[in-house]
């Protein structure tokens, strides 16, 4: 009798452990889903300026929250999880760059001589650990 009783308190234990792993699982990645769609609303649509300087503001925020390293030039360095880096590329001057310059230089300067420009994402790249959006390239059209 007891080792019935030892068996039934295992197996419930085990189905605990079992559903509690997989809640665990579904909260994560509906945070991802979650966080993947706000970036991926942009992709394949053209934005203005400002609205880039706002995804920039935001992912420099979504970074410093999730304790992203900087390099000496304050640049985040992009780990195998959850970083996330945008860069724009400028026809005007051909040259690319990073969101960090951008928010560095102020992006209410970036808006005041990009605001009513269109941009288009033309590359995006997931974290192959995680599946959160890890990097997307902005062109100005």
């Amino acid at each position: 009798m007891k080792k019935i009783i030892i068996f039934f308190i295992i197996v419930i234990i085990l189905i605990c452990f079992i559903a509690i792993k997989y809640y665990n699982y579904k909260i994560n990645y509906n945070n991802i889903v979650n966080l993947n769609s706000e970036y991926e609303q942009y992709l394949d649509k053209e934005i203005a300026g400002i609205e880039l300087a706002t995804l920039i503001n935001k992912t420099i925020d979504k970074n410093r929250k999730n304790n992203i390293e900087q390099n000496e030039n304050d640049e985040f360095i992009q780990n195998d999880s959850n970083s996330i880096k945008i860069e724009i590329y400028i026809k005007d001057n051909e040259t690319t760059y990073k969101m960090e310059n951008v928010y560095k230089g102020g992006t209410e300067n970036f808006v005041q001589h990009y605001g009513d420009i269109k941009f288009q994402c033309t590359k995006k790249e997931y974290h192959s650990k995680t599946k959160q959006i890890k990097y997307m390239l902005f062109e100005q059209k």
